[in-house]
C-alpha cells in the first residue's frame, strides 16, 4: 500500500460513489439440460469459488442462485472458510490437494507476490474503467491488474449510542482521555463498557496492531525504515501510546477476551451486554438480524489526547476476486464477476445485501441501505479523516500478522510484558523481512 495513506484517494472514492448517485456454505444448483442460442445443447460447467467472507456466506449463495437462473448451464459451487478458521491455510491446501478453486480471495501486496503465479491478468476486464482509484494498487503488479476488490471497510471502536445515553455520555469520546472518562461512566451506570474478542488473531494482529502503524508520521516511510533496518518498534512513540489503549480495553472489558471469538463478541455487543466493541462495518449484517433496533455508530482508536490526530477511522480494501489462471473455466470465472459488479441483480446485492460499500463508481453509495455503520464510514472519508491498513505490508504477510496476534495474546494472559511484547514486534519482523 505504498500510496494508500493519501486521504485525498479516500475522499475522491466516497465522492465518486455519491456522485454516481468468516461458517462454511454450498450451492450447487443447476438446471437440467440447458441449451444454447442455436437451440442446441449447451455445455455445462462447474464454477468453484473459495471465499473468507463468513458474513455473506447466505446471501452469496443467493446472489450464485440468481446467476444460475440466468445461465443455467453453469454451476457453481461456493466454499466459504472464514471467521476463526485460516483462510490462507485453507486456500494452500486446496491447491496442494489439486482441487484448485477457479475464483478465490487475495488480499493484495505481499499476498499478491505470494500468489502472482497462480493469477489472471484482469486488467481488460469491462468492469475496471470503473474501479476507484484507491483500490488499484494493492492488486497491481507491473502494470497489470489481478485482482477485482470486494468492497470498502472501515473499522473503529462501534459503540451503542442508547448506551451511552443510558450512562449521561453526551458528547462522543475523541481522544484516550475521553474514552476512559467514558468507560469509567459506563461501569459507573452499570453497563460493561467493552466486550473485547480477542480469541481471534486477526482482530489482534491485523486491525488492533494496525493503529500504530498507521499513526506514524509516514506509516510507508516507517515500514521501509524497519525493513532497510533504520526504524524500530521498541521505542517508537505511536507504539508506546498504542501501549495504554490496549490497557484501557483490558482493564474495562470482559473478564475473559481470550476465549471470545467473533460470533460471541458481535452477539454480545449487538445485545446490548457492553457499549463498545472493536470491529467493522462487515458486522452490520450480523447485528441487524440479532437486534434491527440497536442504535450504533463508529468511534475513533485513540492513542494519545491530540484529538485532530485521534479522530479517524482506518478504511481500506479488505480483500479481492481472484482468478486461477489455470482454470479451464476462467472465462466463466470472468463473466460471473463482470456480472456481479454490473447486473442490476448483483449491484443490489453488492448494497442492500452484502451491506458493502461499493468500490465501483458505478454503484451507487447509499448510506441509508448499507447502514448506519457504512454511513459513517462515508461521511469519515468525506471529510479526509481516516488512516490506512498495513498489515498486507507486513514481510511476512499473514504469518506476521498471527505471530504479532499470538504476541499480543501473550499480553493479554500477562505472561509478557510490555517491553517485551514490542521486543517480540521486532524480532518477529527482522526474522521475516
Amino acid at each position: 500500500m505504498k500510496r494508500f495513506t493519501k486521504l485525498s484517494l479516500i475522499v475522491a472514492l466516497v465522492l465518486s460513489l455519491f456522485a454516481v448517485g468468516c461458517a462454511k456454505k454450498d450451492d450447487t444448483t443447476a438446471s437440467p439440460n440447458p441449451t444454447n442460442a442455436t437451440g442446441g445443447e449447451a455445455k455445462e460447467v462447474t464454477l468453484k469459488i473459495f471465499q473468507f467472507k463468513v458474513e455473506i456466506a447466505d446471501q452469496l449463495s443467493k446472489l450464485v442462485a440468481e446467476y444460475q437462473k440466468e445461465n443455467p448451464n453453469v454451476k457453481i459451487q461456493v466454499d466459504t472458510v472464514g471467521g476463526g478458521a485460516d483462510y490462507g491455510a485453507a486456500l494452500l491446501a486446496k491447491f496442494n490437494s489439486n482441487d484448485k478453486p477457479d475464483i478465490f480471495n487475495n488480499g493484495g501486496f505481499s499476498d499478491l507476490d505470494k500468489w502472482i503465479e497462480n493469477l489472471e491478468d484482469l486488467s481488460n476486464e469491462p468492469w475496471v474503467k470503473d474501479l476507484v482509484d484507491v483500490a488499484k494498487e494493492p492488486m497491481t503488479k507491473d502494470g497489470k491488474l489481478y485482482g477485482q476488490p470486494l468492497n470498502l471497510e472501515g473499522y473503529g471502536f462501534l459503540y451503542n449510542k442508547d448506551l451511552f445515553a443510558k450512562a449521561g455520555i453526551t458528547d462522543t469520546p475523541k481522544t484516550l482521555t475521553q474514552l476512559e472518562d467514558a468507560a469509567k461512566k459506563l461501569q459507573a451506570a452499570g453497563i460493561q463498557p467493552f466486550v473485547n474478542g480477542y480469541g481471534e488473531w486477526w482482530v489482534l494482529g491485523n486491525h488492533f496492531v494496525n493503529i500504530p502503524f498507521a499513526q506514524q508520521p509516514d506509516s510507508n516511510a516507517f515500514i521501509d525504515g524497519l525493513n532497510k533496518g533504520t526504524a524500530k518498534i521498541p521505542g517508537n512513540k505511536a507504539f508506546e501510546d498504542w501501549v495504554k489503549l490496549f490497557d484501557l480495553q483490558i482493564a474495562y472489558g470482559n473478564k475473559n477476551p481470550l476465549q471470545t471469538d467473533y460470533n460471541t463478541q458481535v452477539t454480545d455487543f449487538a445485545t446490548g451486554k457492553a457499549a463498545m466493541t472493536q470491529q467493522g462495518n462487515w458486522t452490520q449484517v450480523k447485528i441487524t438480524e440479532t437486534n434491527p433496533d440497536i442504535n450504533i455508530g463508529f468511534l475513533p482508536m485513540p492513542i494519545s489526547d491530540d484529538a485532530q490526530a485521534n479522530d479517524k477511522l482506518p478504511v481500506g480494501v479488505p480483500n479481492n476476486w481472484v482468478i486461477n489462471k489455470n482454470s479451464e473455466v476462467k472465462d466463466e470465472a470472468k463473466k460471473f464477476l463482470n456480472w456481479m459488479v454490473t447486473s442490476e441483480i448483483g449491484k443490489k446485492y453488492i448494497t442492500e445485501e452484502f451491506k458493502f460499500i461499493p468500490a465501483f463508481k458505478n454503484i451507487p453509495a447509499d448510506a441509508k441501505v448499507l447502514g448506519p455503520l457504512a454511513a459513517d464510514i462515508i461521511a469519515y472519508s468525506k471529510e479526509g479523516k481516516t488512516i490506512s491498513w498495513n498489515w498486507f505490508k507486513f514481510p511476512g504477510g499473514e504469518a506476521t500478522s498471527k505471530k504479532f496476534g499470538d504476541i499480543m495474546q501473550a499480553y493479554i494472559a500477562k505472561s509478557k510484558t510490555k517491553d517485551q511484547m514490542l521486543n517480540e514486534f521486532q524480532t518477529t519482523w527482522d526474522s521475516l523481512k
